[in-house]
């Protein structure tokens, strides 16, 4: 099978359930495993780099009030790999390619791949999403003993931190200006021994305000922004704390988004034990590199 990602966390997924050698296209996002660095790139930003977070975030708001795409689709690659299965998403315009725009590139070049389209909004789905790829790539029985061994470590961590005080959490998607996590990463807190104060389970990430964050009277909150690794994440939970707009009782960490909060995969697992460790130190260790007090 010749499979194109248009996704970093399928990218992920397909690697992780044994069909990486069958991955000829990525994105330029596509970092994990290493082996994923090595495919074509057939899709890339349209934003230009060095901006803030106030900056991309207005200037996404204006392409997309202005009808313009946020990600520019390679065809001339498309055509030469020639994929069977193209894995994509429909669930947020600001994380990869329009699915119309898919849609039309393969229409455009006469292309008669299947289109997997992955939209898991909570942490239940994102699991069934890696059985999903299992099955239409021919690794089901690979996918559903990896999600098994996902599955206990959660228990693991639900075990141990059960019968301890939940503290209230707020969870940071962006930080200039503020987005409470929505979609799985409240149920990641719920797995961790804590309380989400500032997003729902199954719903978009939402704007809201300094105010309101303060009104939701977190014990602690986490910097998790989209986009971000360990080290920029810690530069704008830096920035956030010296700006005066968050309470200085409050305990902050930043946390490495893009490898265990933000993508829908396999390394979701690794966000819970950490936070996990963030909420309950005396109960679960902190896994090493993803996370670090402000």
């Amino acid at each position: 099978m010749r499979i194109v990602s248009l996704l970093p966390s399928a990218t992920e997924i397909l690697f992780a359930v044994g069909a990486g050698n069958d991955v000829l296209g990525v994105t330029f996002e596509c970092d994990f495993p290493e082996e994923a660095r090595h495919r074509t790139v057939v899709s890339n930003t349209a934003l230009p780099e060095g901006l803030t977070p106030s900056e991309i975030d207005a200037v996404v708001r204006a392409r997309i009030a202005a009808g313009e795409d946020l990600y520019t689709l390679d065809e001339g690659a498309l055509r030469t790999l020639d994929p069977d299965l193209v894995v994509t998403q429909d669930l947020c315009a600001v994380c990869a390619v329009d699915i119309t725009e898919v849609d039309a590139a393969l229409a455009h070049l006469g292309c008669r791949a299947e289109v997997l389209t992955l939209d898991p909004m909570t942490l239940d789905e994102v699991l069934a999403s890696v059985e999903q790829v299992g099955r239409v790539t021919s690794h089901e029985a690979a996918a559903i003993r990896l999600t098994g061994e996902l599955r206990k470590r959660l228990d693991a961590v639900r075990s141990a931190v059960a019968g301890r005080k939940r503290p209230r959490v707020a969870m940071l998607e962006w930080t200039d200006p503020p987005f409470g996590s929505g979609h799985w990463v409240p149920d990641m807190v719920t797995a961790a021994g804590g309380r989400s104060v500032l997003g729902d389970a199954g719903t978009r990430s939402k704007r809201t305000s300094w105010d309101d964050v303060a009104a939701a009277a977190a014990d602690l909150i986490v910097v998790t922004p989209c986009g971000y690794r360990l080290d920029g994440a810690k530069g704008l939970a830096e920035q956030l704390v010296a700006s005066g707009r968050l309470p200085k009782e409050i305990p902050v960490w930043a946390v490495d988004a893009d490898a265990a909060f933000v993508r829908p995969g396999p390394r979701l697992v690794d966000g819970v034990e950490t936070l996990a460790a963030i909420f309950h130190p005396d109960a679960v260790p902190l896994p090493g590199g993803l996370a670090i007090a402000i």
